[in-house]
């Protein structure tokens, strides 16, 4: 087996960046991390690094789409994004839904678990789905199409059958699918305050399915105590949510109080302001933050194209838009919400690092992933003084390379 050696570039540990060291990969994981250069010996490749930053590999768990493919698209959309992701740092993602039919889901969590059986070489890897969901609120809906949201039933019997196609459905069709594909689904934003919402949240979370909370009119009260029931994630912070007042705190302060709770946070400085970023860095520390893109088919394409989400047109401007100019997602990538963090936001590369990578690989419950340290998982990110991705390597295999094709 070759022994990779990546040398003289500074790299982001977790608790401190080490200048002008070498990594070094052998059969899918770093063996150790020097400083310095070292000799090459037989069997050994050594790359040139010097000037660039080496960060771990990020985890996306809050993605529908890039460069003009959506993940509800069918015939191979979630390949052909997992082939895709890599040119923007991204070494794993959930593929994420909007509410739609039971049918249209099944396709979706199809393709999830074939993909998860057999994952494509030089692809991003494609974690079990978030699924941002039918159960949310339609006063609060944002993007999500309202003919398919629907309200949880009073218990959930879970009881595998056929997705039913169509617009005539019902929630117990929806949880139906996910029984089927009860390990292909990691994710489930839920709006607490729907009729047996919080037994919802609960039954959810005894399932083992991390509940989200948001798309949702919950107050305060109701949102700790969703939290309470289990609760465990806030999907995009601030959006889509009640809000943080001084005297009515909202779902926002809910999250922003509770140390249980891990918060999406979609890292554009255009969908949260880079001052409302610094207060959840704050508040819950990049320990309890995750940098999600909430990226579209239209993220990575340029403005004025457009795209689906679900189905339904968006336009790429600063953010994706429906015909109506309702704000559907984000036209972000990963290496531009980790530039974010550290540029609008001010924070530096170490909690750009822990929540582009680190924090979202730890909920997700991915051993070894996220941290660039001896016997993790070769996931890395070699980024040039802009941000920009020059390589991604995926489980020591070279993924996406720039710098061979700039020579």
């Amino acid at each position: 087996m070759t022994r990779t050696l990546l040398t003289g570039a500074d790299l982001v540990l977790p608790d401190r960046i080490a200048a002008n060291h070498t990594l070094v990969i052998e059969d899918g994981r770093i063996t150790s991390i020097t400083s310095g250069l070292r000799p090459v010996s037989p069997g050994e490749h050594r790359i040139d690094l010097t000037g660039y930053l080496i960060v771990p590999g990020f985890v996306d768990v809050h993605v529908h789409g890039v460069l003009g493919r959506d993940v509800q698209d069918g015939d191979g959309a979630i390949a052909a994004i997992a082939q895709d992701l890599p040119r923007f740092g991204v070494t794993s993602f959930c593929p994420t839904t909007v509410a739609c039919s039971p049918h249209e889901l099944a396709i979706v969590l199809n393709e999830v678990r074939a993909l998860r059986a057999g994952p494509a070489p030089a692809a991003a890897r494609v974690l079990p789905a978030h699924l941002e969901s039918n159960f949310i609120s339609p006063e609060y809906n944002g993007a999500q199409p309202v003919t398919c949201l629907r309200v949880p039933p009073a218990e959930w019997v879970q009881r595998p059958r056929q997705a039913v196609q169509g617009s005539e459905f019902t929630a117990a069709d929806v949880l139906d699918v996910i029984s089927l594909f009860r390990p292909d689904v990691s994710i489930m934003t839920v709006a607490p305050e729907l009729e047996n919402g919080l037994a919802f949240v609960r039954a959810l979370a005894q399932a083992g399915i991390i509940v989200s909370i948001g798309h949702s009119a919950a107050g305060y009260e109701l949102s700790l105590e969703a939290i309470a029931a289990g609760a465990r994630q806030a999907t995009h912070l601030f959006n889509r949510m009640t809000p943080l007042a001084h005297r009515d705190p909202g779902m926002v302060g809910a999250v922003l109080g509770a140390d249980d709770v891990c918060a999406e946070l979609i890292c554009d400085g255009r969908h949260v302001h880079p001052a409302a970023m610094r207060v959840a860095m704050a508040a819950k520390s990049p320990a309890r933050v995750m940098a999600i893109t909430d990226g579209t088919a239209g993220s990575g394409l340029p403005r004025g194209s457009r795209a689906k989400l679900g189905g339904r047109t968006i336009t790429v401007e600063d953010v994706a838009r429906l015909d109506d100019h309702t704000i559907a997602g984000s036209v972000l990538t990963m290496e531009r919400a980790f530039a974010t963090i550290v540029g609008p936001a001010g924070a530096g590369l170490v909690a750009a690092a822990q929540m582009c990578a680190t924090t979202p690989a730890r909920e997700l419950g991915l051993q070894g992933h996220g941290v660039l340290s001896t016997g993790a998982v070769a996931d890395i990110v070699v980024l040039d003084p802009t941000f920009s991705v020059k390589q991604t390597w995926i489980g020591g295999h070279l993924a996406f390379d720039a710098l061979t094709a700039a020579k």
